[in-house]
């Protein structure tokens, strides 16, 4: 059967029927996939019959995979799957995947284990599309401009009402990373331009704290304009796949207290570059054990 790719919004997303997730893929699969993650930015997949180690091979397609995190420790029984568990952390704010290394992912997968009666939506918004709406001015500001991202600005971190909340809190920043970026991503396949910015960026490099916090409010602003985001409300036995190079994404807290949980698995990336053919740079930490480093993941 061919792969039937249905738009979600006009800007990103597609629902992705006519593929068989448990099968062995052959070369023109997992280049329409490609294609298509190029185009969309985010593929969703239902009703897909897939384990951990399911989706571990099914990330594998697009590259290399990272470990589960950093810092976190890996789901029991893996070394590559992240489990996202409203118990212990509730990623409520507008991120793209552990940009504080030098290369982040490149593409993050997300499998629904517990879905909410209601909300715990996830919300992926084009980082592409946003920099494409800034004002000609604007743009050429951005493209100027460096960030530096930590994980000391946590995230996921929620108010540590329980014990465990406290200790992935402790986890998640006990070794601490800094990595500088690009304002302005340039896609290495597609050669689009995105804002690579969101949560964990800490400040603009040689702009003070008050100026920086004010230039990347109002970029922000273009990266979560409704227009530029799908909101994917999650069934059992889904799968989402983005592209963490042009997207952010955020994990609405409106279930009250459902369990909620998401396994993730990502795929290593390269080391971004700037308009100006700049390359980023880590400043602290050394992220080996995570990911590898690839000059471009095709």
């Amino acid at each position: 059967m061919p792969l039937h790719v249905r738009k979600l919004t006009s800007r990103i997303g597609a629902q992705i029927e006519g593929i068989d997730l448990t099968a062995v893929p052959d070369l023109d699969t997992i280049a329409a996939l490609r294609g298509a993650l190029n185009a969309h930015k985010a593929l969703v997949f239902s009703d897909v019959d897939l384990d951990d180690a399911g989706q571990e091979r099914v990330a594998a397609w697009f590259g290399d995979l990272t470990t589960a995190h950093p810092n976190v420790p890996a789901a029991e029984g893996t070394a590559n799957v992240l489990a996202v568990d409203s118990e212990t952390s509730k990623a409520n704010e507008w991120h793209s995947d552990v940009t504080f290394v030098v290369n982040p992912p490149q593409v993050t997968t997300l499998r629904s284990i517990v879905a909410t009666p209601y909300g715990g939506e996830t919300l992926i918004a084009d980082a592409g599309g946003a920099y494409r709406d800034l004002p000609t001015s604007l743009r050429a500001l951005a493209d100027s401009l460096r960030a530096v991202h930590t994980n000391q600005f946590d995230y996921a971190r929620p108010t540590a009402a329980t014990e465990r909340q406290r200790e992935h809190d402790r986890v998640f920043v006990a070794t601490p990373y800094e990595a500088e970026h690009p304002v302005v991503r340039v896609h290495p396949l597609t050669g689009e331009r995105g804002l690579f910015i969101g949560g964990f960026v800490k400040r603009i490099t040689g702009l003070s704290s008050t100026d920086s916090a004010d230039l990347l409010r109002l970029f922000q602003s273009y990266v979560t304009r409704p227009e530029n985001v799908l909101r994917w409300r999650w069934s059992p036995n889904q799968l989402l796949i983005f592209d963490n190079r042009i997207t952010q994404h955020y994990a609405v807290d409106n279930y009250d207290d459902h369990p909620r949980r998401l396994n993730r698995v990502t795929v290593a990336g390269e080391v971004p570059v700037g308009v100006d053919g700049r390359r980023s740079a880590q400043l602290l930490g050394d992220a080996s054990h995570y990911t590898s480093v690839l000059e471009v993941a095709a």
